[in-house]
């Protein structure tokens, strides 16, 4: 039977959220963003390992991070987050049919009950697959100088989450044919000629990117929590 292992690269420095610190370790909800990140998969019993990828020469880590007998540290990081989590591959000793899901660090909204149902979906599929949401927004592209140029139909369009989950196997062979940086796991296999699969996720599973996202997140999870001790 296949076991189920975690990457989530943290080598990022996001840069959009002005902050001193690295956003993972940022304050959120009493915790730094990453312990919120980290929680469904270190409290799952369905997962075996969990991996997380600092950049060399980060020094936040001792003192706002958890301890954990099921997590290991790596001072792995590379220039692409796809360079990051193929250095984490190759240091990986799993079985080539073992199930990884690579997620974000700055998503600390996945929920127990959407992991459990993000396994359930997909530890049968012959490719793998990602959480995502439909679009529901009009789209608009823009100009050089940032009036509209044209809307862009909706229909059939998905916003990629995390995790996405694939093979060791395929996705450590597809991160080492990637020729650009390929922007996840997903856009990889793509390119192998495989179609992943697109697993409804939630709007609360959401990537804080800016500061007034922290806000938002903070809310959710308060709101969670609020809603589990019915």
């Amino acid at each position: 039977m296949a076991n189920f292992h975690v990457i989530i690269p943290a080598a990022g420095s996001g840069s959009r959220m002005a902050a001193d610190l690295p956003k993972q370790y940022l304050p959120l909800a009493g915790r730094p963003m990453i312990a919120w990140t980290l929680e469904p998969f270190l409290s799952c019993e369905r997962i075996s390992s969990v991996h997380i990828a600092l950049s060399p020469d980060d020094s936040h880590w001792q003192a706002h991070a958890p301890h954990h007998p099921k997590l290991s540290i790596l001072h792995c990081g590379g220039l692409s987050r796809a360079e990051t989590v193929l250095n984490v591959l190759k240091g990986l000793h799993v079985e080539q049919s073992d199930w990884v899901l690579v997620h974000d660090a700055a998503r600390p909204g996945l929920t127990p009950q959407l992991l459990n149902y993000l396994l359930d979906e997909l530890q049968d599929d012959a490719v793998g697959g990602l959480l995502a949401t439909p679009v529901a927004d009009t789209l608009k592209r823009a100009d050089a100088k940032n009036r509209v140029a044209s809307t862009e139909p909706r229909e059939g369009l998905w916003q990629a989450q995390t995790p996405q989950m694939f093979r060791y196997g395929i996705l450590k062979e597809a991160l080492i044919q990637a020729g650009e940086p390929p922007t996840d796991e997903a856009q990889a296999i793509e390119a192998l000629g495989f179609s992943p699969k697109l697993v409804i996720g939630q709007l609360r599973n959401f990537k804080v990117t800016y500061p007034q996202d922290l806000a938002l997140a903070e809310a959710m999870i308060a709101a969670y929590h609020q809603e589990a001790r019915k």
